[in-house]
């Protein structure tokens, strides 16, 4: 589950739904969380239906369900703030994306397809390196 107290759960799962992303599906959902940032709030937000986990993507349904909240709700949406682990300069999502280039994308509203064709230089180039360390091909 994942959501916020300034999200309308029902817009939230009707708006991922549209995305039609592979293999999951959002059902709304309300939730109180007992820790962390939202602890003893009710939030609005979805569960996450993996149906097929085949064809499932959960680094672009990630990416999408933070797209979305931006998106919808741009007055309430923020990054966390450093520090995180052991990292006091950069943002949070900058270490859980790998770099600026996501969490920019995702603040400016570029269009997921494009956020998505931004990384598959990089999976290509991972595809080709690891070849030589595969035991069974």
């Amino acid at each position: 589950m994942i959501g916020a107290p300034f999200i309308n759960s029902r817009s939230y799962a009707a708006r991922l739904n549209t995305l039609d992303l592979p293999g999951v599906w959002f059902r709304p959902a309300y939730f109180q969380p007992t820790f962390q940032k939202w602890a003893g709030q009710m939030c609005g937000g979805v569960q996450i239906h993996v149906r097929d986990r085949e064809i499932y993507e959960p680094y672009l349904t990630g990416i999408a369900l933070l797209s979305v909240a931006r998106a919808l709700y741009p007055e309430s949406f923020k990054w966390r703030e450093p520090p995180y682990e052991y990292e006091h300069q950069k943002l949070p999502i900058e270490i859980l994306c790998g770099g600026q280039s996501v969490p920019d994308s995702i603040w400016r509203g570029t269009p997921l397809n494009q956020i998505k064709q931004g990384w598959q230089d990089d999976i290509a180039t991972f595809l080709r390196r690891r070849i030589p360390y595969l035991l069974y091909k």
